[in-house]
């Protein structure tokens, strides 16, 4: 059992019949969710009831990793089934004029400032009989150089998208002056009304009859985090005890709002009969923030490529596929995303354009891997964030057991065995020099394929 995942139940099944062919999809996207935070990977003290019922549906991936430690990027990846390097979109979208942290060692590649609308997203590639709604957080162009805005030329609407919405719903970037640092007048088990979610439960209900692909791109988790709810700050300052504090009472308060927010959602699919013919798919686009999350024993945060920065949740629910209660232990990540969703959609690409996700449609049906190979996965971060003075460029590959960091400032390289040490609390570079330089040279290998951007020595 991979450290932290709660033990699940397995139930015996018969043979599922096949399933109902052109299925609809709803790809749920948490936003700096880290792969501890929630009931169903661990986590004792915060309520996740409904994502703790879809892993007892569907499959819980427990070495799920998101394509960057950062949003934009991996946003990037998910939407086109190319990795950050190969996409040149490592970083955050940034304005043009964006100047780059004072005094550093190296310089660093400038900042991706718009997803290029030559590359064909999710909902350009699947069969345009589909409904395809997008709903909350882009983050993938500066053209109004408004902060999350989506644009009018790079938006998701000119990217495929039929219909969609970028409201903020009830997160605390839409709060009055007036609502920040208050509550509201919320009774035990209620929420705050989400107009985003309920949008999203609109728009699934619209397209009854008609196969569609959702994609509900949340701002929960992300900071500012602070509840509005009284019940639930007062419910999480009692279960933390001594131990609470401000921040972890908000954070606990806030991945419980989310968790609701993803069972309205998951509800409104059962109450309209869409749920036996729908896939849902639930990740999170980075680790979790390092003033937040609980990261059990894993090192890192986002902004960095330790097990903490790019290990996420995962769940898959596909009825009469994926075997309720089951737990894959391959590594898989969410530039797997677009080839699997067109796989199971039928959908095809053309011309045909270079991918670096898998179709992990054979895990589905049996998570055990048999039969299904994977090399190796690779991160690439040629960056310095100017807010998290310990992040610098670096790239990281796994192959197997095996994880390898580089560190472009030093040219230093770290090996862990995740098999023995998920925290990644004991180099193994010095004691085993052979396997850091081969996996070395197969990282720079695949850095080289995909014409990947690296930080360079300054005059």
């Amino acid at each position: 059992m991979t450290i932290g995942v709660m033990a699940l139940p397995v139930y015996l099944f018969a043979q599922p019949a096949a399933p109902p062919s052109r299925p609809n999809i709803v790809f749920i996207l948490a936003d700096d969710l880290g792969w501890s935070d929630i009931g169903c990977y661990g986590n004792p003290s915060i309520s996740t009831p409904n994502l703790n019922k879809l892993a007892r549906e569907g499959m819980l991936f427990s070495d799920a990793y998101a394509p960057a430690p950062i949003c934009s990027p991996s946003r990037a990846a998910f939407l086109t089934g190319k990795s950050p390097a190969r996409l040149h979109f490592e970083f955050v979208s940034k304005p043009d004029g964006s100047k780059a942290p004072a005094g550093t060692r190296l310089q660093q590649p400038a900042y991706p400032r718009d997803l290029p609308l030559e590359e064909i997203t999710l909902a350009e590639a699947i069969d345009s009989t589909y409904a395809t709604g997008f709903f909350g957080k882009w983050h993938l162009t500066q053209e109004n150089d408004r902060y999350l805005g989506w644009g009018d030329t790079f938006g998701p609407l000119q990217q495929g998208f039929d219909k969609g919405s970028e409201g903020l719903g009830s997160h605390p970037y839409a709060y009055s002056k007036e609502e920040k640092k208050t509550f509201g007048n919320f009774q035990r088990g209620e929420y705050p009304e989400d107009a985003l979610t309920g949008e999203a439960v609109a728009f699934l209900k619209s397209v009854k009859g008609r196969p569609f692909l959702l994609y509900y791109s949340m701002y929960y988790v992300h900071t500012p985090v602070q509840t509005r709810c009284r019940w639930l700050y007062d419910k999480y300052k009692k279960l933390q005890g001594a131990a609470a504090t401000e921040k972890s009472i908000h954070y606990a308060a806030f991945v419980e709002t989310m968790d609701g927010y993803v069972g309205q959602l998951l509800e409104a699919l059962e109450e309209t009969g869409q749920a036996e013919n729908t896939v849902v798919i639930f990740t999170s686009d980075n680790g979790g923030h390092p003033s937040f999350t609980a990261r059990g024993k894993l090192k890192g945060s986002k902004w960095n490529l330790y097990e903490g920065g790019v290990r996420v949740p995962m769940i898959v629910r596909w009825p009469g596929v994926v075997k309720p209660g089951s737990i894959c232990r391959i590594p898989v990540t969410g530039v797997d995303v677009f080839p699997t969703i067109c796989s199971i959609t039928g959908a095809k690409t053309d011309p045909p354009r270079a991918r670096d996700g898998a179709d992990i449609t054979p895990l589905l049906r049996d998570p055990s891997g048999a039969g299904w190979k994977r090399e190796m996965l690779y991160w690439h971060f040629p960056y310095y964030h100017p807010d998290f003075v310990n992040t610098k460029p670096q790239s990281s590959i796994r192959e197997g057991r095996y994880k390898l960091l580089y560190f472009y400032e030093e040219g230093r390289t770290e090996l862990y065995d995740l098999s023995r040490d998920p925290g990644e609390g004991r180099d193994l570079s010095l004691a085993m020099p052979g396997k850091a330089a081969r996996m070395k040279d197969s990282l720079f290998d695949e850095l080289q394929k995909v014409k990947a951007r690296f930080p360079l020595v300054r005059n």
